[in-house]
């Protein structure tokens, strides 16, 4: 019915005959209680939602901590590289410092300019009334022209009054010191560190203020989280990752023991990626509800994981190039190559347009040249055990090329760096098989997975919590006449009643939880198919349908709830509704 960008529209109105009501609890941190949801799609409900926490805050503080040792070594060392009259390396170092910089501070400043300009005509919300007939709240868009109608009988919201010169003239003013200050903020390439403080504030403030309040503001950290997520990991891989092979590949070209400062640079970089890659994991996993979060402790897994297997991948890469420099860029291209059309191959679904997805696909060829990116929906399992093995016998031919240049040399110095690159590799993958086997978000490796569920982290099965309801599947295997009339089924006795078989996972209980089915309260529907996991949801990354769904979330007294359009399959479909 209204906020459309590339096709998809949104419309909020009552939900559903058959719409639950379920909540993503709090009791225990963020998503360890079980939701579940009513129509099909159902992606936010209101109810007691998830809590922003102390070690959120302490997470996004260590992520600024990162985030500026990193630049602070790079330009340290750039520095110290100009003084000692190596232009060449200063020029590299520095290169591979502004240039990512920049792109990522431009695209940050081109989302700020999107979410914060009004569209033509449109000054906007309107809210009125008007009898919805369906015993709950409807509410429509038109271009971010927001309309709220409440059932017969509420009291009626009129429209607002024009805001006096006073109070425009202010407001313009505010305006104007907004958009001075986010452009300092971006010339000064702080745009990231805004967004970073800009979640933690939004974060305190859903932790302080009331319900309502409260779900606003988390729901709004949770978008914020996502960008900045999403502009750390594209400039991590244009910035540090190049860094990174740059400075090893001149600690062993220098064949002498490394300096204190170039050390802290290359450390700075290797940390920088690893974190990055765990902290986007995470937040993606936060932001989706039909996913079960992901741990901290799976986090400093994740984050060992990576550090280690980049580690050793970077040292080989180093080694190789510091001797055959040609033949390591026409690899490089060669790798990235591969890897690019490996994954347009597999039909990723990430972004809003065919451009942006051909794009999306060519940077994650870039991270595949480093360390392994789940791009695909369903069991990884196969997918990275075949890069890992690429992975492996490519770091042993470009380990064993450069000790071939050295004629199988046995001096210590030389051993030494071969066996950092086995033994790095050896951890990464052991670290990968602790995060899979024993902290992955659905359960062991080995043993009894939890289907992608959310549930409550309590002994017991998988399940919804006692106030919970689950919606009846969208299809049903036919009855036949013999099954109505008693007849005998699998060996049973004839006449002999059998028992409800309606299970929406294992280890549900038997019996149905006795409360009637919650269909007021709004629904935002989404005219588009839920992308599948590990993608965003178009929420996230379609701004225009953001603002919309922020206004509507903003201006209903209660949460609404976001319904995807469902994408008529005959399987059996869970869904789940949250306060995000």
């Amino acid at each position: 019915m209204a906020a459309k960008s590339d096709g998809a529209a949104a419309a909020a109105g009552p939900g559903p005959e058959g719409a639950a009501g379920g909540a993503r609890g709090s009791t225990g941190g963020r998503g360890e209680a079980a939701a579940v949801a009513g129509g099909p799609g159902v992606v936010g409900a209101g109810g007691p939602g998830p809590r922003y926490e102390l070690r959120d805050c302490c997470w996004v503080l260590c992520a600024l901590l990162v985030f500026f040792s990193d630049g602070a070594t790079d330009l340290w060392l750039a520095a110290s590289y100009y003084l000692q009259g190596q232009r060449t390396y200063f020029g590299l170092t520095l290169l591979f410092v502004l240039l990512p910089s920049l792109v990522v501070q431009l695209l940050s400043f081109r989302w700020f300019v999107y979410d914060y300009s009004e569209p033509a005509g449109a000054p906007g919300p309107a809210a009125s009334t008007k009898d919805s007939g369906t015993g709950g709240a409807a509410i429509s868009t038109k271009d971010s022209a927001v309309a709220f109608r409440t059932k017969e009988g509420s009291p009626e919201l009129s429209p607002r009054p024009a805001p006096s010169s006073a109070s425009a003239y202010r407001r313009r003013c505010c305006r104007l010191c907004v958009w001075l200050l986010q452009t300092l903020v971006h010339l000064l390439q702080l745009g990231q560190v805004w967004r970073y403080l800009r979640a933690l504030y939004l974060g305190l403030q859903s932790r302080w203020r009331g319900e309502r309040l409260r779900r606003h503001f988390y729901w709004r950290m949770l978008f914020e989280s996502a960008d900045v997520s999403m502009l750390r990991l594209l400039e991590t891989f244009l910035r540090s990752a190049p860094q990174l092979v740059l400075q090893l590949s001149l600690l062993v070209h220098g064949g002498r023991e490394p300096d204190l400062l170039p050390a802290l640079s290359t450390s700075a970089s290797l940390v920088s990626l690893a974190w990055t890659l765990a902290s986007y994991q995470k937040v993606l996993r936060d932001s989706r509800d039909d996913k079960r979060p992901l741990s901290y402790k799976g986090a400093v897994a994740q984050v060992l994981w990576h550090l280690f297997t980049i580690a050793a991948r970077s040292l080989a890469f180093a080694l190789f190039a510091s001797v055959y420099k040609l033949y390591f860029g026409i690899f490089i291209v060669a790798h990235w190559c591969v890897m690019t059309f490996w994954v347009i191959q597999g039909e990723t679904d990430f972004c809003m347009s065919k451009w942006e997805e051909i794009i999306y696909n060519m940077v994650v060829g870039i991270i595949y040249i480093f360390c392994w990116f789940n791009v695909k929906e369903g069991r990884s399992r196969r997918r990275m055990t075949l890069y890992y093995c690429i992975v492996l016998l490519e770091n042993a031919a470009l380990t064993g090329f450069w000790y071939f240049s050295r004629n199988f040399s046995n001096d210590f110095h030389s051993l030494i760096l071969v066996c950092v690159v086995a033994s790095s590799f050896a951890l990464g993958i052991f670290f990968m098989c602790v995060y899979y086997c024993l902290l992955h978000p659905n359960g062991p490796m080995l043993g009894p997975q939890a289907p992608g569920c959310i549930c409550p982290e309590t002994p017991g099965t998988c399940g919804p919590p006692a106030d919970a309801i689950t919606s009846p599947p969208r299809s049903l295997p036919r009855t036949t006449g013999a099954e109505r009339d008693g007849a005998s089924m699998g060996g049973e006795r004839a006449g002999t009643p059998t028992l409800p078989v309606f299970q929406v996972r294992p280890g549900l209980p038997p019996t149905p939880v006795a409360r009637p089915l919650r269909t007021e309260g709004p629904v935002i529907r989404i005219d588009l198919p839920r992308k599948k996991y590990p993608a965003w949801d178009a929420h996230f990354i379609d701004r225009r349908l953001r603002k919309t769904i922020l206004a509507l979330e903003y201006s209903s007294p209660a949460t609404p709830r976001l319904q995807y359009r469902s994408v008529g399959t005959s399987q059996e479909l869970l869904e789940y509704e949250t306060t995000v």
